[in-house]
């Protein structure tokens, strides 16, 4: 069996340079709804389908250009740590630390790794 099995997309987080217009948008014209906010870090998610849209004020730091994407997580069947780490390891990509996060299908642990591109990837665990 794989290390990594991705069940599906749980979350993209967007730096949104104008929160209030980012939320009608998502909320108003696409149909997307309010599930929780984190005001000290500036965060409202969005359930969107089975999946959410994190939007992250970045009115003090508006993004340049395509630089508005913070990060994607990708769902995971399951969440070995220390398989994982062995496995990422093995292609010389470096793991983050272990935390537990927010995603589409509630709270559990994840980590975040980089991409050849630089890009942001977090591998979510199964919510606990």
């Amino acid at each position: 069996m794989p290390v990594i099995q991705i069940a599906d997309l749980d979350h993209v987080v967007v730096r949104a340079a104008n929160l209030p217009e980012s939320l009608r948008f998502y909320c108003d014209v696409l149909g997307c709804r309010e599930e929780r906010r984190v005001e000290r870090i500036g965060l409202v998610q969005l359930r969107a389908g089975s999946s959410m849209v994190d939007l992250v004020d970045a009115s003090d730091n508006p993004p340049k250009g395509a630089s508005n994407m913070d990060h994607f997580a990708l769902r995971l069947e399951s969440l070995d740590v220390d398989a994982l780490r062995t496995y990422l390891g093995s292609h010389g990509i470096e793991m983050g630390e272990v935390r537990t996060r927010v995603g589409a299908k509630g709270a559990g642990p994840s980590v975040y790794i980089t991409d050849p591109d630089g890009n942001t990837v977090e591998l979510k665990g199964p919510a606990i």
